[in-house]
């Protein structure tokens, strides 16, 4: 497996990443609403070509995960959902850490399996928010590295 950073992501890639994106929303975002999913998806792939800094994992040169920092802030990590517990999320997370200096994230606290891998991935909750950034009722954690 390979990790890359995509300077300018091609529409096709984003279309890729996009469908890893629902995938694995569709299996961790329980609380969502099929609405909600329609109407985040809108806006994902202005998200993942706008992320200052994108890393792509690949196996056989296919797409299984990805992830985006802005500074030391991971602002979206999502692996496929035949790929989940492969240790692609754990190879991006690492990457992001060593490579771009990342420290903190936001976790939806309605997704325990990803708080968990985040815990187990050494990072703590440090604030809660009621809402999400576009001020949804869905609840936020903030985490940040335990030893940053």
């Amino acid at each position: 497996m390979t990790v890359g950073e995509e300077q300018r992501p091609s529409s096709e890639l984003v279309a890729r990443l996009l469908d890893i994106w629902e995938g694995s929303v569709r299996a961790t975002h329980a609380f969502l609403a099929e609405a909600d999913i329609q109407r985040l998806r809108g806006m994902v792939p202005q998200a993942i070509a706008e992320v200052p800094h994108l890393l792509v994992a690949r196996r056989g040169g296919a797409p299984v995960g990805f992830a985006g920092t802005d500074g030391a802030f991971l602002e979206m990590l999502f692996v496929a959902d035949d790929a989940r517990g492969s240790g692609v999320g754990r190879l991006l997370l690492e990457r992001t850490t060593e490579l771009l200096g990342v420290t903190e994230l936001s976790v939806n606290e309605q997704n325990p399996q990803a708080i968990g891998f985040y815990e187990h991935m050494g990072f703590v909750t440090y604030r809660r928010t009621d809402t999400d950034t576009q001020g949804d009722p869905f609840p936020l954690l903030y985490m940040k590295r335990a030893d940053a």
